[in-house]
């Protein structure tokens, strides 16, 4: 028989659910109100502003740094970075989670090994291979270290919940004559929606926020992205640093996060989710 919750539980449960929605949502409004002041309003202990202008979002985009192309060059290279680690995912996990092969466990974890790295500890030799492949300074070159460090993480998910795919299913595709790619592409993949949407912006938040490797592999200013791009916003003094300015670019770049999120929450609800209960 379930007992019901004493009152104060339920008071308690609540005022924690808005402690935590307050501390996580607060930073973003704090943001988000101070992009849109200018001058000695930027300082001022009111969170709104007391009035409203655009001219940060304006300024940034005619400012000395190129944003809009850095925006665009940060879309591109976590876009196909995430094409790249998915694909590259899918096809291991089915591998790793469907076949027995001698190694396997050695396999996996040698995969994890690689995420264990800093980003430091690796820097210098991944500085050799982008001189070597032709990829320094030019931000599709990015694609190669982020992909190489998402990778891990995704082959190791989707294996979890590829090893939690009916095998009647493989079996019946066997029977039907679907070779391996068939039955990856066909037949699972849209049984792993909820886990690719979910792995996927994981993967794409993580390409999207990296600062070091952009930092480090590029420094022609056309070919930047948005993190470092914004690290570069600064005024002819340290007392004329443009606050406005910085605010307005990062409104800019959580928004196309926080528009993912919303867009496919079900699926990431589902895919974070999934295996938790058995029925």
């Amino acid at each position: 028989m379930n007992q019901q919750r004493p009152l104060w539980g339920n008071l308690a449960l609540y005022a924690a659910a808005v402690l935590v929605v307050v501390i996580s949502v607060y930073p973003f409004l704090y943001t988000l109100a101070t992009s849109f002041k200018t001058g000695n309003d930027l300082f001022s202990t009111s969170l709104l502003p007391t009035q409203a202008t655009m001219r940060n979002y304006v300024q940034l985009f005619e400012g000395r740094q190129p944003f809009g192309r850095h925006l665009l060059n940060s879309i591109m290279v976590a876009t196909v970075t995430v094409a790249l680690a998915m694909l590259m995912a899918v096809t291991a996990s089915y591998a790793l989670g469907r076949i027995q092969f001698k190694g396997k466990s050695a396999l996996l974890l040698a995969i994890l090994a690689v995420s264990m790295f800093p980003q430091v500890a690796v820097l210098s030799g991944m500085f050799e291979l982008m001189q070597a492949l032709g990829l320094y300074n030019r931000a599709i070159g990015l694609v190669v270290p982020y992909t190489i460090f998402t990778l891990p993480f995704t082959v190791w998910i989707l294996t979890t919940f590829m090893r939690g795919l009916p095998k009647e299913l493989e079996e019946a595709a066997i029977m039907d004559g679907c070779g391996p790619l068939r039955i990856i592409f066909q037949v699972f993949m849209p049984l792993l929606a909820p886990a690719l949407v979910s792995t996927g912006l994981l993967a794409f938040i993580g390409a999207w926020n990296e600062f070091l490797f952009a930092l480090t592999f590029v420094t022609v200013d056309t070919e930047r992205t948005v993190p470092v791009s914004i690290s570069l916003i600064t005024g002819a003094t340290a007392y004329e640093i443009p606050w406005g300015s910085i605010m307005a670019a990062s409104v800019i770049v959580t928004v196309p996060l926080v528009l993912l999120v919303l867009i496919f929450q079900q699926k990431i609800v589902s895919g974070l989710t999934a295996g938790a209960v058995k029925g």
